[in-house]
């Protein structure tokens, strides 16, 4: 340690050239990977056949930054807030693996995240690979796996499924959570001109309360809210038996 300081002390005249260097470094990175990742979204969306999942890299590299809204970020804050240290994890749908990465396997003793796309399956376990995150290829009208779980995520992907999909997946969902434990996820409104925002949605909800309907006849506990941008107008949701965050007795918070 004292010959790192030292060496610290040795090159300290060297820092106003290091800064400037290493700043133009990054500026560039950032704008070489911005560009990147534009044009990498130009060409999975902007050319069909559409894909079945988005790959998150873009919204963190280009899309934050290009339209300054965060609501790509907002789907993992909301569920991390459901989840208690050492929990155990589902979920359904997971795409590329990005939140159960960079939001829940920090927090989760174990998560389970399946999808049906083996594109995102593969995906998800060469770029968001974590010791306590299983990816499983799985569709979950048909492939629900089994066991007991303090958390089931289902972010993203419940508009992907019809309205008696929706009602059935619930139930198949509330077997198996805890005595407490907590749904969680977001979808989107549909958009003011009835046209679907993107050709896989089966189902797009109307509204708070269209969406918490599929949630109340199994839950004695529903929390749906919403954040509205120029482009989008986005639901999220906290549903349980016990307690949800921001109820009282949420130990999280002061009481």
């Amino acid at each position: 340690m004292a010959a790192l300081d030292v060496l610290r002390k040795r090159l300290s005249f060297a820092k106003p050239f290091l800064e400037t260097l290493f700043s133009l470094e990054a500026r560039l990175s950032e704008w070489w990977a911005a560009g990147a990742h534009h044009r990498l979204f130009l060409a999975q969306w902007g050319l069909h056949p559409l894909p079945e999942f988005f790959e998150h890299k873009i919204g963190l590299y280009w899309m934050w930054g290009a339209n300054r809204a965060p609501h790509w970020l907002e789907r993992g804050v909301f569920s991390l807030l459901a989840l208690a240290p050492g929990c155990k994890v589902l979920e359904l749908c997971c795409g590329d693996g990005f939140n159960a990465y960079y939001f829940y396997s920090s927090r989760a003793g174990s998560i389970h995240s399946v999808d049906f796309d083996p594109k995102a399956i593969a995906y998800a376990k060469k770029h968001f690979h974590a010791e306590n995150v299983t990816y499983t290829l799985a569709d979950i009208r048909t492939q629900m796996p089994e066991g007991v779980y303090d958390n089931v995520v289902w972010d993203g992907a419940i508009e992907h499924f019809t309205e008696d999909e929706i009602t059935s997946l619930m139930s198949n969902i509330k077997r198996r959570l805890t005595a407490g434990g907590i749904l969680s996820g977001f979808t989107i409104v549909e958009r003011s001109d009835g046209k679907k925002s993107l050709s896989h949605h089966e189902y797009e909800f109307k509204s708070k309360d269209d969406l918490a309907r599929f949630l109340r006849p199994h839950f004695q506990n529903v929390r749906v809210f919403e954040t509205i941008y120029s482009d989008r107008h986005n639901l999220y949701f906290w549903a349980s038996n016990g307690i949800i965050p921001f109820m009282p007795g949420w130990p999280a918070a002061a009481n």
